[in-house]
């Protein structure tokens, strides 16, 4: 019975069957199950994992190793995205879910949310704007690595207003296979770019336009797969249209009084506020019941949506910002600040100064 699905006639009055009924009494029939979405998932996930390989290796191409070693041995850029993924997205999380005064099952989703890791999209945004991909690529990797143990922490703090932290179930193999298909093709296409810099930007290249590909092919996905689960309470379209943007905003603020260069300000605020939400997915989907999914499992896909659509503004302005002032300048003096033998602790955007406002 469980490969099958019960449909009862309409009419006890007139008895049919359909054409794919397997057993028909006249009154009732039992039909094949449609496995379309099953097959689909298997099929697009294999071909995403391909892609996001492929990806992760040309991203890999653009970091140097020096750069890159330089940023886990002095961890400051690293250190602000820390509190940025673990303290600013749990608790705008926390507040929102209070603020909207959603159901709690679906609070606790959009905790759980906050609670992920940052996305690998992040990477490809990263570059897209001209971002330090070595900060980008070490703070996915760092906060992906961290999760395994500030997600349970931060979940245990948050949660218990609603549900019993114990009740979450924390899937360490997907953090472990995150992990993998990050850290081995980034690793590869670091050694690449270290031997063959010049075919390094021609893989770069190829890799730019699969991520754009990836990037859009992941939000049809989303809505093809799961578009019966769309009617939701507006109060939870509100949270998923919030939090993104408030990531991206506080991501960046906190980078900004912390004195990053401005490049790395735009890389903070896209790590932060890009959070892996196939994570969430799943967590969702190992830790409640069937009705309680109905409630809180759009979350995760309304905030895939905004935030790529926060991440496309954010680009798009970036872009038109370039177009309109030109960047050369501005990096340059990004890059001569980052290779000063403190640039890894910040002072370079200015930050605030106040006191030399109240001076002058």
């Amino acid at each position: 019975m469980d490969l099958y699905t019960l449909t009862k006639s309409i009419d006890d009055n007139l008895s049919f069957c359909k054409e794919n009924s397997t057993v028909c009494d006249g009154i009732s029939c039992l039909l094949p199950e449609d496995n379309f979405n099953k097959i689909l998932n298997t099929v697009l996930s294999t071909v995403i994992t391909c892609m996001l390989a492929l990806v992760m290796f040309s991203m890999g191409c653009t970091v140097e190793i020096k750069k890159f070693w330089g940023h886990i041995k002095r961890p400051w850029g690293i250190a602000v995205g820390f509190l940025c993924q673990f303290g600013i997205m749990p608790l705008t999380a926390f507040v929102l879910s209070i603020a909207f005064d959603i159901l709690p099952v679906q609070a606790v989703a959009v905790l759980i949310m906050g609670c992920c890791p940052g996305g690998t999209s992040s990477n490809i945004l990263a570059y897209w704007v001209d971002g330090d991909m070595d900060l980008s690529i070490s703070m996915t990797t760092c906060s992906t690595l961290l999760a395994l143990g500030m997600m349970p922490l931060c979940l245990f703090l948050y949660t218990k207003k609603w549900v019993n932290s114990n009740d979450i179930v924390i899937p360490y193999d997907s953090i472990g296979i995150s992990l993998v298909t990050l850290v081995v093709p980034v690793g590869i296409g670091i050694f690449v770019n270290h031997k063959w810099p010049k075919q390094a930007k021609k893989i770069l290249k190829v890799g730019s336009v699969t991520g754009a590909i990836l990037i859009v092919l992941i939000a049809v996905i989303g809505g093809v797969l799961y578009k019966g689960s769309w009617i939701i309470t507006p109060s939870l379209w509100i949270v998923g249209t919030i939090f993104p943007a408030a990531g991206y905003t506080f991501g960046f603020f906190l980078a900004y009084i912390s004195k990053q260069t401005w490049r790395r300000c735009r890389t903070v605020a896209l790590e932060t506020g890009m959070q892996n939400t196939q994570l969430c997915t799943t967590i969702v989907q190992l830790s409640f019941s069937p009705e309680d999914l109905g409630l809180m499992f759009t979350f995760p896909l309304i905030y895939s949506i905004f935030q790529l659509v926060f991440a496309f503004i954010f680009v798009g302005g970036y872009k038109l910002y370039v177009r309109c002032f030109g960047k050369t300048e501005n990096n340059e003096k990004d890059v001569e600040e980052e290779n000063k033998p403190n640039a890894l602790h910040g002072e370079t955007n200015g930050g605030f100064q106040i006191e030399d406002k109240a001076n002058s």
